[in-house]
């Protein structure tokens, strides 16, 4: 989705500016810089909706014990991606206070031509305060920036 969205906005930023101006480097410039602006953009949008699922399953499982199993799910704002929903399980803790963190296994459930699918992976969060969150670097939190 990111690239046919870039390349669509890139094709277009270069159909406006061919109207405005008929020298190709200047053409080929705005084109680009179109392009690079809508890979950006959507890409923020994108850490948004993944950052609102690391959260949610972050929440579910904080409240777990080692061994406990929860359903979690998600309801995105932004209808880019499908709505998620799947189970997480704890599966130790990592280290006590004042440094609170567990591993987490969580699936990710999906029905794939009408047969329920099954993604699994392995994650770490920590307790900040009252709140848990992703500790996991990939996927990335946001002090990564573009390493997401």
């Amino acid at each position: 989705m990111t690239e046919g969205t870039s390349d669509a906005a890139g094709i277009a930023g270069a159909g406006i500016a061919s109207a405005v101006t008929k020298n190709g480097s200047v053409t080929a410039a705005i084109g680009l810089g179109v392009q690079s602006a809508a890979a950006t953009g959507l890409g923020y949008v994108e850490r948004r909706v993944h950052n609102a699922e690391q959260n949610q399953i972050a929440m579910t499982a904080g409240a777990l014990p080692v061994g406990g199993v929860a359903p979690w799910s998600v309801s995105h704002d932004i209808p880019i991606e499908d709505d998620e929903h799947g189970q997480v399980a704890i599966s130790r803790m990592i280290s006590q206070a004042p440094l609170a963190c567990k591993e987490i296994v969580f699936s990710i459930d999906r029905l794939r031509k009408n047969q329920p699918v099954r993604a699994f992976y392995v994650a770490a969060i920590c307790q900040d305060g009252m709140q848990w969150r992703w500790a996991t670097a990939e996927p990335a939190t946001t002090r990564w920036g573009s390493l997401q």
